[in-house]
């Protein structure tokens, strides 16, 4: 069953909502998925007054991640924080993009009090949804088909949600060769629903060796999302390919400061082109993505962060950055 968007449709959506600029949102009380939506965690006071700092960017869009074990514990509870969480962000006009799936970092996840953060690790704690040993065993396929299908039937029609991210890098941490499979099957289980959000999934690397789940991605998605922390030049090679397809682009990762992308080198860029943009990360919280991909256990904050936009105390890293955001997007200067 395919009811994939016609390009025409795609791009109706996007003129609708505006050129979408924003982030990848976990509020800083979070450690992952679950401590940021579990019953006890559900952090509502720290949520608005970061959703706060989003709005005073002129961000109009948020990626923001789910995981399946918050269904299989309290579906009901999940899908009412669900609305409690758009009900704050639409009282700032910010739309949310949410993800089902993630194949990066922990295969260990489990329901309840989650670890402390370790210190100076870079999303020390975040999981994967469903877990390596669930993405190759289909026997546990139709819970996770309950968890996708259960939640968008909800809220398919739900003009706070911008669209579905089904599946975050399927193919990362050694899962390249089984991934291909859920990411088939979770477009199957979306497109039953019908939802009127668009779909989406991006590719995050080019090696021949991804080309199958890339073919995919590209063949499935109504709007084109691409993942890339690389200098301004391999993202414009990346850009230029993928506007072949004819469809919106948006990009659901990016900003690496020590790898040469930063606000100022790409967001004029994608402002420019109307391609959609969301870095990785807002206030520095437990995920600890100021730090790098590579840093050591303990080691103290970098002196040039990797990720994100504010400290913990509401004030920013870089105003030079701060100020430049606010210019693209529209927001007003802060006295």
């Amino acid at each position: 069953m395919s009811h994939r968007w016609s390009p025409e449709a795609a791009w109706h959506w996007t003129e609708q909502h505006g050129w979408p600029v924003g982030c990848n949102f976990t509020p800083s009380s979070a450690c992952n998925q679950l401590e940021f939506w579990q019953a006890d965690t559900f952090d509502t006071s720290t949520i608005a007054r970061e959703l706060d700092q989003a709005e005073s960017l002129g961000f109009n869009l948020l990626r923001v991640y789910l995981h399946d074990l918050l269904w299989k514990g309290d579906a009901p509870g999940l899908l009412d924080r669900i609305d409690q969480f758009l009900a704050l962000a639409n009282e700032r006009n910010i739309t949310i993009l949410f993800v089902f799936f993630d194949d990066c970092w922990s295969n260990y996840a489990f329901p309840g009090a989650q670890p402390q953060p370790r210190p100076g690790i870079h999303n020390s704690q975040w999981l994967q949804s469903p877990g390596a040993r669930h993405v190759i065993n289909p026997d546990v396929w139709p819970q996770l088909q309950n968890y996708v299908q259960g939640v968008m039937q909800h809220f398919r029609d739900d003009r706070r949600i911008y669209g579905w991210d089904l599946y975050n890098e399927p193919g990362n941490e050694g899962l390249l060769g089984n991934s291909l499979g859920l990411l088939e099957a979770v477009y199957q289980w979306a497109r039953e629903v019908n939802p009127s959000q668009p779909l989406t999934t991006g590719p995050f690397r080019w090696t021949d060796g991804f080309k199958a789940i890339n073919d995919c991605h590209l063949a499935n998605a109504d709007i084109i999302s691409f993942h890339n922390y690389e200098v301004l030049e391999v993202t414009q090679g990346i850009v230029n390919t993928l506007t072949e397809f004819g469809r919106p682009l948006l990009c659901t990762e990016y900003m690496a400061r020590p790898a040469g992308c930063r606000f100022d080198t790409h967001l004029p860029y994608f402002k420019e082109h109307n391609i959609g943009a969301l870095n990785w990360g807002l206030v520095a919280g437990k995920i600890q993505t100021q730090f790098p991909w590579e840093a050591q256990p303990g080691q103290g904050e970098p002196p040039l962060w990797f990720h994100d936009i504010f400290r913990k105390d509401g004030t920013p890293y870089l105003d030079t950055e701060v100020d430049l955001i606010r210019k693209l997007t529209g927001a007003p200067t802060q006295g």
